[in-house]
């Protein structure tokens, strides 16, 4: 009898090697210096303070990884690197591949006591239950990295999610735990009529107003600063959520969608990003591997569609649409309050 095709498993025992070669060529900037010119592994190694040969290795790995290429003994930059592991692009997603490396790779170690206990892994790893965004924004270059990598992350989704719905009727869009603007901006791009808030913490604000103000969007986008769980939430007619129910117990997210329908006037709504499980609960894979990295690093987890709709209905909101958004690291659902 023919043995089983070992394929999946051989990949999975060897995935995080493929991680770890990425995430080291972004720490030692190894793309970084190839952004303007090609270069040999005895150059890059003299660059990088490195021995020649494990330099050799690594920049082979990610030649066969598709993150650079070689030609005539000298590595470059594939587009891919170019655009979003080179710091200075505006594409880049080193904030977030820093994160993954440093806190990310370590909290998932501990996944077999987060299954057995239910539990994120914060005091485990890290020895303190302080909050998230305490240890994101520690200082100002942590935080602005943390954000950076957010940003790139959300010029990939939020055209995508600011398209997924025709929302010409709206007026004003406040975008809750907005962080850069990526998704005002976007809706803004979309909709020269619309007008927008980020609404986020306060040391978050000042990096908001520098991408907006990039955007060349001043006059069509302000900030407001506050805690979306405590006190007045700005006035808007189209309230939304990129990456946040996810975060949340139901419990929480269902205190949170009461706000918005109270805040909300007659004929709004809530635009909500999120990637959703279908509804066997076993694909798309990005969700599924999400799904676990809420497990080991919050309190929520992602969710299918019938159950953002339960809590959408439970807590006042009707015609609750679903766009599944190809190609894109989220899906959005759009839901009304009665006219």
């Amino acid at each position: 009898m023919a043995l089983p095709d070992p394929q999946p498993v051989l990949f999975l025992m060897e995935a995080f090697r493929r991680s770890q070669a990425m995430f080291t060529a972004v720490d030692l900037r190894v793309f970084d210096h190839l952004q303007h010119a090609p270069l040999g592994a005895a150059q890059l190694a003299t660059l990088l303070k490195a021995n020649p040969d494990a330099v050799e290795r690594l920049c082979s790995t990610c030649v066969a990884l598709d993150l650079l290429t070689l030609d005539n003994g000298l590595y470059a930059n594939t587009p891919a690197a170019q655009t979003y592991l080179v710091r200075d692009s505006e594409h880049c997603l080193i904030g977030y591949i820093e994160y993954s490396q440093k806190a990310l790779w370590h909290l998932w170690s501990k996944l077999p006591e987060a299954v057995l206990e239910g539990t994120h892994r914060w005091e485990q790893v890290y020895g303190s239950q302080s909050g998230l965004f305490d240890h994101y924004y520690k200082t100002e270059e942590d935080k602005r990295r943390f954000l950076m990598g957010m940003h790139a992350y959300g010029l990939i989704s939020s055209p995508q999610v600011a398209k997924a719905f025709d929302l010409s009727a709206f007026t004003h869009l406040c975008d809750l735990g907005g962080a850069t603007g990526h998704l005002a901006i976007a809706a803004c791009q979309s909709d020269p009529k619309l007008k927008a808030t980020v609404f986020d913490l306060e040391q978050v604000l000042p990096l908001s107003k520098e991408i907006i103000a990039k955007a060349g969007l001043s006059d069509r986008i302000g900030t407001a600063g506050g805690n979306f769980f405590e006190g007045a939430l700005p006035p808007a007619d189209l309230y939304s959520l990129g990456r946040i129910l996810h975060d949340w117990t139901p419990e929480k997210i269902t205190k949170l969608l009461r706000k918005i329908h109270a805040a909300l006037p007659p004929g709004g709504a809530v635009l909500i990003a999120e990637k959703i499980l279908d509804e066997s609960g076993t694909k798309p894979l990005w969700a599924l591997l999400q799904t676990l990295n809420m497990l080991v690093v919050t309190e929520g987890k992602e969710r299918r569609f019938s159950e953002y709709q339960a809590l959408l209905q439970e807590t006042g909101f009707k015609d609750i649409r679903y766009a599944v958004l190809p190609n894109s690291p989220l899906d959005a659902i759009l839901a009304w309050k009665n006219t």
